[in-house]
């Protein structure tokens, strides 16, 4: 998925503050994204309070949504570099093609993961039969020894396997003795976890890295190594766990509970993040733009970084324009 909005914003790294809680909980914000009937979508990465988790810089959560209200997603076909997108559904079927000449849907259970790398396009867009749509879209910022690779496109289904009262669903990493079958440039994990109303589950985690919890359906509460100290985490919060930490415990109230639980070593390289690029300077992410006004839009050419995406019937995303300050990095 594209970040459509019309004035997207460049954040920046806020300066180093005490430590805080152990389990730290932000807020999404609303995000419409298109036009007249923008599909609106809550974000909560990145923000002010926190850039990243992990390689993870960008979560977008999505739906339930009635497709004959919203018109469902449609997504023409726009640019990334420097990244990696993860497709995963609650509900609903789109359509993935790209410049690399991949053509997949994606499903509930399964995961469509894309390699950016040094510049690709791709378009998304819900099929005929999808009447709800619901999931999540998510970014990974590749280290600096992978971003200029070449671009390219996995899909993987996954399997479940129970932990206490929870059903778990690995897309990236590995968590729960399952491993997901894609391929990532930093140590990451991705995975869904399902409890039934009244459920408990405890998860081990990897203490070298940072997690997040969030929360599609909740609300739910989290321990953390056994502390005594609940955090109640509502719907579309995310739930920040610092590094060092070797157990999370799940309880879910009187409704069900499901949540994305995403996980990385913390990611130290500063990036510069704008639309849908990511870079390292502010004159990289000014090339890249060019590029893709240049050969896409203005139809220089097609062969170019971004490629051609065969088979959307429909004309490629222009570029909003640039602020009129310089972008910095931000770490």
């Amino acid at each position: 998925m594209s970040n459509l909005e019309r004035d997207p914003v460049e954040l920046l790294c806020p300066p180093d503050e005490p430590a805080g809680p152990i389990v730290q909980v932000l807020a999404p914000r609303d995000v419409p994204l298109g036009g007249p009937r923008a599909m609106n979508v809550r974000r909560t990465l990145p923000q002010r309070g926190r850039t990243t988790i992990g390689a993870w810089c960008f979560a977008d959560h999505y739906g339930p949504d009635d497709v004959a209200e919203t018109g469902g997603m449609v997504v023409p076909p726009h640019p990334h570099t420097g990244l990696q997108t993860v497709s995963w559904l609650f509900e609903g079927e789109i359509e993935h093609r790209d410049s690399a000449g991949s053509h997949e849907l994606v499903r509930p259970g399964g995961v469509n993961l894309m390699t950016a790398g040094r510049g690709i396009s791709h378009s998304e867009v819900s099929t005929p039969g999808t009447t709800t749509l619901h999931g999540v879209q998510l970014w990974v910022a590749l280290p600096e020894a992978s971003r200029q690779i070449g671009p390219f496109f996995e899909h993987a289904e996954t399997e479940a396997t129970i932990v206490d009262d929870a059903t778990v669903r690995v897309f990236v990493g590995s968590l729960a003795g399952l491993d997901a079958d894609v391929t990532v440039f930093s140590e990451l994990l991705g995975a869904q976890v399902d409890l039934p109303a009244g459920g408990r589950a405890a998860l081990d985690l990897e203490p070298t890295f940072e997690h997040g919890v969030l929360v599609d359906a909740g609300p739910v509460s989290i321990r953390v190594d056994g502390t005594d100290a609940e955090t109640d985490v509502a719907r579309s919060e995310l739930a920040y766990v610092e590094p060092g930490r070797h157990r999370l415990e799940l309880a879910a109230g009187d409704a069900p509970v499901r949540v994305l639980l995403l996980g990385g070593m913390p990611f130290g390289e500063p990036i510069v993040m704008w639309w849908n690029f990511i870079g390292r300077t502010h004159d990289e992410i000014v090339d890249f733009r060019r590029q893709w006004q240049a050969d896409v839009i203005g139809r220089d050419n097609p062969d170019g970084r971004f490629g051609t995406v065969q088979g959307y019937d429909g004309s490629p995303l222009p570029a909003p324009e640039l602020p009129t300050v310089r972008l910095k990095p931000r770490s």
